[in-house]
């Protein structure tokens, strides 16, 4: 498995090269693309060198632990040291989802339970959010329907990291888990009677794709505008600054109606579009991609059901996992971090017990 990374120094080596060139930093995408490779080789041949200055210094301590009995305690601390280097260059080249160095488009929305269920869709963003703040990431809304109350009917946003992420950092890989139905227990604020309610919001996350991940026709969209509607500004209900786009092939329809400008609106629909088509490319091409995604159920319904949050015990279960804890309230406020955890440390016992097969 190690012997992997002997071609790795030799790509690394290259981008080094490449990346020192003035002419690849002229193409914004070319180098963004370029440095996250970087990044991931970087971060496996560091490893792979640890491993290799542990396994050197152990042969050391053992030749002189032969002669000086004082060095055998130093080579016995070391001998963990060996094993913890070796796990984690193993979980390195453990084969990742290609899209895990891209940024997340995550969609929002509310289910079952009305009102009850656009609020918690609000708070399940403001979660994100948050979370997204202690990463130094970027959340920027493309479009959303507000409900009466000030919950989001639906909502999409796209989440960026600034500069190059570690391998298995960048918003992709640490959000999409996420997908599927999360449901919420707690007395909602339209209850009078102080009764707890059950609701449900439903989660999407996808890679964000760039231009050179997917090509689309012009003549394979048809383009509707029409007024925005819900709560805004002058533009609400005034001009036709609303865009829809129906990808004809496929029959996926996005719609945005967030800016105030057509144009504006037409291109945060490209980008939604184009991230859709990215994870139905990757569905269809990649077993193991579509399995996951299997787990992003597309219906709000209560009995399918990732995760629950519960009010009442302030605790939250993932379903999946079997995470529980009892901080609800600090996962809310962002601290999202070791639930995300169990995630892909699950994904990745499995994808480490795939190789082992």
């Amino acid at each position: 498995m190690f012997e992997a990374v002997e071609g790795m120094l030799t790509e690394h080596a290259e981008l080094e090269g490449q990346l020192a060139a003035p002419e690849t930093h002229a193409d914004a995408r070319l180098a963004k693309r370029l440095n996250q490779r970087y990044a991931q080789l970087s971060s496996v041949i560091g490893a792979w060198r640890q491993w290799q200055q542990a396994g050197d210094d152990l042969e050391a301590a053992r030749e002189l632990a032969a002669e000086d009995p004082a060095f055998a305690e130093e080579a016995e601390s070391l001998v963990g040291q060996l094993a913890a280097a070796e796990e984690r260059l193993r979980r390195l080249l453990v084969p990742r989802d290609p899209a895990d160095d891209k940024d997340a488009i995550l969609e929002v929305k509310s289910g079952e339970g009305g009102e009850e269920s656009a609020l918690f869709a609000g708070d399940l963003l403001r979660m994100y959010t948050l979370y997204a703040e202690t990463r130094g990431w970027k959340v920027e809304i493309l479009d959303a329907t507000e409900s009466d109350l000030g919950g989001y009917k639906s909502v999409t946003v796209a989440v960026k990291a600034k500069g190059a992420s570690e391998p298995g950092e960048a918003p992709y890989a640490r959000l999409k888990f996420e997908g599927g139905v999360h449901r919420v227990q707690r007395v909602p604020v339209t209850e009078s009677q102080g009764r707890v309610h059950t609701s449900a919001a439903g989660v999407l996350v996808m890679p964000e794709a760039e231009q050179v991940d997917v090509s689309v026709d012009e003549h394979d969209l048809r383009i509707d505008v029409f007024r925005s509607s819900g709560p805004g500004g002058q533009s609400v209900n005034t001009t036709d600054s609303a865009v829809r786009i129906t990808h004809l092939p496929t029959g996926i329809v996005v719609s945005c109606q967030n800016e105030k400008s057509q144009l504006q609106n037409r291109e945060q629909a490209m980008r939604i579009l184009r991230a859709r088509l990215l994870a139905a490319a990757q569905e269809a091409a990649d077993a193991e991609a579509s399995d996951a995604r299997r787990s992003q159920v597309r219906t709000v319904d209560r009995s399918e059901r990732i995760r629950t949050y519960n009010f009442p015990e302030n605790r939250i279960s993932d379903h999946r996992t079997g995470y529980k804890s009892y901080n609800l309230d600090q996962v809310l406020d962002g601290d999202l971090q070791p639930v995300l955890d169990s995630c892909t440390d699950a994904d990745l016992a499995a994808r480490l017990e795939a190789l082992e097969q």
